[in-house]
């Protein structure tokens, strides 16, 4: 085989997913996902002074959790210790006074995915056929294995002969992952889930790193990565801003330093959660010289130009990057949407499965991307 197919999909869970972030509860997400994610950041502070325990009473009334430890959409889970005083009055009070008094966390509470949704994700990986396939939102790689060896099956295709994931920063369970098939041979793997720097963790996820043998006999390095998500915290984005530019300066010295190694073909795939021309994506691309295949002149569009639900340019935000060398190699790519809903008004229509005839039944709000790669060339 001297062709090699990497791609990209955000498979937004496969089996189950949290509830807030569910199809009909679009309208509670920001605000239940902000609280969470900041609730979780406060509690593993030292000490709680009185500005901290007001905060993280503010989440919890966000999460309807300050007279309940489960609400609609969160569990309060306390190990040991005690954090709360729930009083008769109705008020409550944080009594914890710093992490090391209590061992708890908020957790979001999850619902099934559509049999549906889960076929059809399996359809989507089966008409991209890619050979080495970035899995972005994957719960774990026990169901990860589960969904390849059961649901591929399902389809009319075979599982993928290697699956591999490591846990992520995220306590939702959404970490990235890879799939390879076609004696495509995973030799190393490096996880950045510690890389740190002057602000602390900096990825969300992980930046995993991926060293595959492909058959034709060449390496290539793929780095799968989940950046922080865009629309649950302050508006504008100030904040997710700040931490995708200190993930992709970490993500462009790790380029860098694979390059230097002396390795020629590297690929930074994944939901990078900002457009091309970002400020926050600018070390990504001006410090590497790494390409998005659909600059590539054989890249098919297909619709649209952008891989988010049914938005444009400003909805790009799936990518297959490619260094130089790795580049020239490239005969095309494209992107797939046939799992991605779109309305009775959407313009441009795509074609979707015959079967997907709600947005439940989606495989995924984002379209699968991918590279084609010819060792020959």
């Amino acid at each position: 085989m001297s062709t090699t197919r990497i791609g990209s999909f955000n498979v937004e869970n496969m089996f189950e997913r949290p509830k807030v972030m569910g199809r009909n509860a679009s309208r509670h997400a920001a605000p239940v996902l902000a609280a969470h994610a900041r609730f979780n950041e406060l509690i593993a502070a030292d000490t709680y002074g009185p500005e901290v325990k007001q905060e993280l009473k503010e989440h919890l009334a966000t999460l309807e959790l300050l007279r309940s430890d489960r609400s609609k959409y969160a569990v309060l889970r306390r190990i040991r210790g005690r954090f709360l005083a729930r009083h008769r009055t109705g008020e409550t009070s944080v009594v914890a006074g710093g992490r090391e008094s209590w061992v708890g966390w908020v957790e979001l509470t999850t619902e099934p995915i559509s049999e549906l949704a889960t076929r059809h994700t399996a359809q989507v990986m089966r008409d991209v056929g890619a050979h080495v396939l970035g899995v972005v939102e994957a719960e774990s790689r026990e169901l990860l294995h589960v969904f390849s060896a059961s649901m591929l099956k399902h389809v009319g295709w075979t599982p993928y002969e290697e699956v591999h994931l490591i846990d992520g920063n995220d306590e939702r369970g959404i970490n990235v992952g890879l799939l390879t098939r076609d004696a495509h041979e995973v030799i190393t793997i490096r996880t950045h889930v510690y890389a740190r720097d002057n602000s602390g963790v900096i990825f969300s996820r992980d930046c995993a790193e991926y060293h595959v043998r492909t058959p034709a006999g060449p390496e290539v390095v793929v780095l799968v990565n989940h950046l922080k998500s865009k629309g649950y915290g302050t508006p504008g984005d100030p904040i997710g801003a700040r931490r995708r530019f200190r993930q992709a300066v970490r993500i462009a010295r790790i380029v860098n330093r694979l390059r230097d190694e002396g390795h020629e073909h590297i690929a930074v795939v994944g939901d990078l959660n900002d457009t091309a021309d970002s400020e926050a994506l600018r070390p990504l691309f001006q410090r590497t010289g790494l390409r998005d295949i659909s600059e590539h002149e054989n890249f098919d569009w297909n619709h649209r130009f952008g891989t988010y639900r049914g938005v444009n340019e400003n909805g790009k935000i799936d990518y297959v990057l490619l260094t130089p060398e790795l580049f020239a190699k490239a005969t095309g790519g494209g992107i797939f949407r046939k799992g991605v809903w779109r309305g009775p008004r959407t313009k441009n229509r795509w074609d979707v499965y015959e079967t997907m005839t709600s947005e439940v039944h989606a495989a995924s709000d984002h379209a699968a991307i991918y590279a084609d790669i010819d060792w020959s060339a």
